[in-house]
C-alpha cells in the first residue's frame, strides 16, 4: 500500500491530471475533498475523455483536456478497502470488480492509502523469495 499519495480535487483540470500521470508514471489518482474520497480518476478514464479528440494534434488535445474538470469524468462510486483488509481480500476485489487500484479509507471515507495491482504483484514476489 502506498501512503504518500498524489491526489486531485474535483475542480482540477484533466490536462493537469494527465501531466501528473505521465510525469509520475501514475495510473490512479484519488479525488478528495478535505481528505475524504469523492472519486477516483484512472488512466482509463483519461483515455476515454481523450478519445473524442484523438484525431487532433497534441496541442489541441492538451487544450481540450485543460477545458474539462476531473469531476466530469472521474469514477464517483469508488470501490474501497479498509486498512485491516488483507492483500488477498484486496486482490480478490480488484479481480471481481475489474479495477487496478483501491483507495484505502478509514471511517467516513478518509483516505489513508492506495493499493494497486503493482502492490499485489510486489507482495507476491516478496513472498515467493522468502520461500526459496
Amino acid at each position: 500500500m502506498k501512503t504518500q499519495l498524489v491526489t486531485l480535487n474535483a475542480d482540477s483540470k484533466l490536462g493537469f491530471a494527465n501531466d501528473i500521470m505521465y510525469l509520475g508514471r501514475i495510473r490512479h489518482l484519488p479525488v478528495v475533498k478535505d481528505d475524504t474520497v469523492v472519486g477516483i480518476l484512472t488512466q482509463r478514464d483519461l483515455y476515454r475523455a481523450s478519445l473524442t479528440s484523438i484525431l487532433t494534434n497534441w496541442k489541441e488535445n492538451k487544450e481540450f483536456l485543460d477545458s474539462i474538470k476531473v469531476s466530469e469524468v472521474m469514477t464517483k462510486n469508488v470501490i474501497t478497502v479498509t486498512p485491516d483488509a488483507t492483500i488477498e481480500e484486496a486482490a480478490q476485489i480488484m479481480i471481481d470488480k475489474k479495477v487496478g487500484g483501491l483507495p484505502v479509507v478509514k471511517e467516513k471515507n478518509k483516505l489513508v492509502g492506495l493499493i494497486t495491482e503493482t502492490d499485489v504483484l510486489q507482495c507476491f514476489v516478496n513472498n515467493s523469495r522468502k520461500k526459496t
